[in-house]
């Protein structure tokens, strides 16, 4: 669908990739920037370690704390006291930043980053998932060491349960990794290999003119993976798309996002409220349990539609588009309180504390 350039459109999302160490956050990370589709991420890792060395030496100059690398990608060691600092500079227009991916150390606390980015000034941000990697082949001994990941798996947005290859019981680990999480999308994964369309929309390279991506050079890994022991993508997203030239209910809605099911990881697109606001369609920017509306004004002669893509795993695609059919209304006229669902998740200016209307926390533990 068509986008028009807007001020939350231009905001950035921020993802969290979290999970203890040797659980594979550093090969999920190199895969996105190897595969970003030719958008520019934008990394704060904790270490430059942490990024590999032949990356670093296609265009980098190694600064005191950062290096761009030849896709535009900016990586900054930095601590989390530095945050908003690096937030802020990643999210300027002229660093042309589509996805910023926050690799969470080892030992740090999942809720706190996410506490920090939910109450971020910066206005060219919004929060982009947190992820947990977990290793499935060493899952019941780090479960073990550290009883605190089921309070994180609680937290998660989107679960990688990685190196099922190497698990001789993987299944049953993904079944008690779902049993842990709160109806987050949890997929399989080898090698870190996870579709990156799951966290951001990646633009095609042609859009990059005159810039070479890690794509372009690193283009023969591909016919390696294609045929070589690594194989193809482990896990594959499902998407359901649904239009309707009819208005939606508010109230409906909500009911609908309110009671995402299990496994839904992000909604977005526009929704079209007829009587209950002729003026504006709405953009919604749904992650995990975070949740965003945007007012946007119509176009005289723009055709007027609700346009949502859903994207998560293991979803029920017939089912989702019946329960988003039911939303649709022909109702004349609107009641007078049907938006206060919708705008309590409207953010206002100057607003972005977790708990204030437009900005959900995440859920504490059970």
């Amino acid at each position: 669908m068509g986008q028009r350039p807007t001020s939350h459109s231009r905001q950035i999302p921020v993802v969290v990739i979290a999970g203890f160490l040797g659980s594979g956050k550093t090969t999920l990370l190199n895969h996105l920037l190897h595969r970003s589709g030719g958008s520019r991420i934008g990394a704060i890792v904790n270490d430059f370690g942490a990024i590999e060395i032949d990356a670093m030496a296609v265009a980098g100059a190694l600064g005191d704390s950062t290096v761009s690398l030849g896709n535009g990608c900016l990586c900054c060691a930095v601590d989390v006291s530095e945050l908003d600092g690096y937030l802020e500079r990643l999210a300027r227009p002229e660093a042309g930043i589509d996805v910023i991916v926050i690799e969470a150390s080892g030992l740090a606390e999942p809720q706190e980053l996410v506490r920090m980015l939910l109450a971020s000034e910066q206005p060219g941000v919004v929060y982009g998932g947190l992820v947990e990697v977990v290793d499935a082949a060493e899952f019941d001994d780090t479960r073990a060491k550290h009883p605190e990941i089921d309070r994180h798996l609680a937290l998660a947005d989107l679960v990688v349960v990685n190196k099922t290859d190497r698990a001789p019981d993987a299944e049953r680990v993904l079944a008690l990794v779902r049993s842990l999480s709160d109806r987050a999308a949890v997929v399989p994964a080898a090698y870190g290999r996870i579709d990156p369309e799951f966290l951001f929309d990646c633009k095609p390279s042609e859009e990059r003119i005159g810039q070479l991506s890690f794509d372009d050079l690193h283009d023969h890994t591909r016919d390696e993976e294609s045929t070589g022991h690594t194989g193809h993508l482990h896990t594959a997203y499902d998407s359901v798309s649904f239009t309707s030239g009819a208005p939606l209910d508010p109230r409906r809605l909500m009911r609908f996002l309110d009671s995402r099911p299990e496994g839904l990881y992000r909604i977005k697109g526009y929704v079209d409220f007829g009587p209950y606001d002729e003026r504006n369609r709405y953009a919604v920017h749904a992650v995990g349990h975070f949740l965003r509306f945007y007012p946007e004004p119509w176009t005289p002669a723009e055709e007027r539609l609700t346009q949502l893509v859903l994207i998560g795993s293991g979803i029920d695609a017939p089912g989702l588009r019946k329960e988003l059919d039911a939303c649709v209304s022909d109702a004349p006229h609107a009641d007078e309180h049907g938006m206060w669902g919708v705008l309590r998740y409207v953010p206002d200016p100057g607003e972005g504390e977790p708990g204030e209307p437009g900005v959900e926390e995440p859920p504490e533990p059970a």
